[in-house]
């Protein structure tokens, strides 16, 4: 796979998406192929079935991979589903010299001691963002290098996964004949696709509505400040109509689609849908009231879900105040005047969040549908990574051509090896599997 191409590989409860990126001369994304398959083996953004994963992730690729004319090797890939759960800490450590200004290892080391706390039986500690610093008691700083102090502490948010769930993305990754280049959390990804600059400094909530999970991020100030999955999405709305209307799934998907709405008080009494019966049996007719009813309990349950999160995120202080609102994406926020009652039950402004924020201009309609925002943020991701690398590997070469290679300091050693913890956690999960065979 030549050098500035990036692929997403996003798992989903629905369906699986692998979409081939690279930076046109103007630095917007260019997506060069997509391939989706449906997505049997998931459940609720977890795998539960082995084979069947592998199999939908390997058509994707070849889907792409026709499509765009390359061959995939590496992946970047998300991981979210009902496992992910986050939690606030503050941390503090005592420099031993606060003569010394405060320099990238003493984050380090405040950050290390992060990764110290015990969590629950087969977690992990996924990412660590620290949202901001205090030296010596003085609050609100935002970054501390190069000042002078004591006393360094600060608030974290962190986020935690189960291993198990994330080996088994990476075995499924793997079992397919790809190599796993990075893991991301969806809602990051989402969020780097749909959201501006300005919305994330302003404060935004972005809503992720997938088929098996619903994915909230929440920023302020430019700094991710709260994530969570709730593990509702889609699926349970078609499911719903299914047992409410007495009809197959497959109906019930397209009825859901083609005449759904998450307000009830739009239909009149007399507009029936028809549905042709099983074999033979009389088709049933359905009210589109009854079935927009349906509809509005389940997402009205969901969006009140989400909607404690993000006051659990502190909305209702003045200082922490999400003034961009809410913005909706993922496949299930394609529903009609569901705009309208997010509005309605939490008094935000809302908008439908389309992941055209990095792509190029002349993009296919398909790419910038909302059902792709993760996809499309995965392959961001990857680019991003790709830079770095080179980044790395630029300073590396300039090191050894200087002749200064052998002199290297412990402490530019360790800043070298200083990565995030995603980068750490593909590392450990890439481990695990190359010794488990």
């Amino acid at each position: 796979m030549e050098h500035n191409l990036a692929v997403g590989l996003d798992i989903g409860t629905t369906k699986i998406v692998a979409m081939i990126g690279r930076k046109n001369e103007y630095g917007k994304l260019e997506i060069l192929g997509l391939g989706k398959s449906k997505s049997l083996g998931v459940h609720r953004g977890v795998v539960n079935n082995i084979t069947q994963t592998i199999q939908s992730i390997q058509q994707a690729v070849q889907e792409a991979e026709a499509a765009s004319d390359t061959k995939i090797d590496q992946v970047t890939v998300g991981i979210a589903g009902q496992h992910i759960r986050s939690l606030q800490h503050s941390d503090y450590i005592t420099r031993p010299n606060s003569e010394t200004v405060i320099d990238e290892d003493d984050i380090e080391r405040l950050i290390n001691q992060v990764h110290k706390l015990v969590m629950l039986p087969g977690e992990e500690i996924i990412h660590v963002l620290p949202q901001e610093y205090k030296v010596d008691g003085q609050a609100e700083i935002k970054e501390p290098i190069g000042m002078y102090g004591g006393r360094l502490e600060a608030n974290f948010h962190v986020v935690v996964g189960q291993v198990s769930s994330i080996r088994n993305i990476g075995r499924c990754v793997q079992s397919a004949g790809l190599n796993l280049e990075g893991i991301t959390l969806e809602p990051l990804a989402s969020a780097n696709a749909v959201l501006s600059q300005e919305e994330k400094e302003a404060g935004v909530a972005l809503i992720d509505i997938g088929g098996g999970t619903t994915d909230l991020a929440i920023f302020r100030d430019g700094i991710i400040r709260h994530t969570a999955v709730i593990p509702f999405g889609g699926n349970v709305i078609t499911e719903d109509i299914k047992e409410g209307c007495s009809i197959i799934e497959k109906q019930a998907e397209l009825l859901k689609i083609k005449f759904g709405s998450a307000w009830p008080g739009e239909n009149k009494d007399n507009e029936i849908v028809s549905i042709p019966g099983l074999r033979g049996r009389e088709p049933k007719e359905i009210t589109l009231k009854n079935l927009s009813k349906i509809i509005h309990a389940r997402v009205v349950e969901i969006i009140e879900q989400v909607y404690v999160e993000i006051k659990n995120y502190g909305h209702e202080e003045q200082k922490k105040k999400l003034i961009a609102g809410i913005v909706l994406t993922g496949g299930g926020s394609q529903l009609k005047h569901l705009k309208q009652l997010v509005e309605y039950i939490t008094g935000m402004d809302t908008r439908i969040g389309y992941p055209n924020e990095h792509l190029a201009g002349d993009s296919d309609d398909e790419v910038t549908s909302p059902l792709f925002a993760t996809a499309v943020g995965l392959v961001l991701d990857g680019l991003k990574r790709q830079d770095r690398k080179k980044v790395e590997e630029a300073q590396a070469e300039a090191l050894e051509n200087e002749g200064e290679a052998p002199e290297e300091t412990p402490k530019e050693r360790e800043r070298k090896v200083r990565r995030s913890f995603l980068d750490k956690l593909t590392e450990s999960v890439k481990d695990f599997l190359d010794n488990a065979e």
